[in-house]
């Protein structure tokens, strides 16, 4: 069992299930949260080894929150997903820390391949 923690952050509930029921069967501890709020409220209650994070949620997009989470905690993990090709808005993700980002439809498999690699550092 992994003692990691997976915080889900995205507006579309499917996907947040669909992640959460994917990376609770590798046995990773997960939470969800649909909009900025409440994953920045996880953040402070259950510090998450990493985040899967939404580029477009309604209130505060993926960017904003990205900002919260590193300015919060530098060592926190986040990988970006996007419905859109916004190369600009990736480019900016990524000088803010994001690790790399996945368009949807993505493949689960390498997503949940990535995940693993680097939650144990590779």
């Amino acid at each position: 069992m992994s003692e990691h923690k997976i915080l889900i952050v995205d507006d579309q509930n499917g996907i947040r299930m669909l992640l959460t029921e994917v990376f609770g069967s590798e046995g990773y501890q997960t939470y969800q949260a649909a909009n900025g709020k409440e994953a920045l409220a996880l953040l402070q209650t259950d510090r998450p080894d990493l985040v899967l994070l939404d580029m477009k949620i309604p209130g505060m997009d993926g960017l904003e929150i990205l900002r919260h989470i590193k300015a919060q905690d530098p060592d926190i993990k986040v990988i970006m997903m996007t419905a859109y090709g916004e190369l600009d808005m990736i480019k900016e993700a990524k000088d803010q820390g994001a690790l790399m980002h996945f368009t949807k439809p993505f493949d689960i498999d390498e997503m949940r391949l990535a995940v693993g690699r680097h939650l144990r550092g590779e």
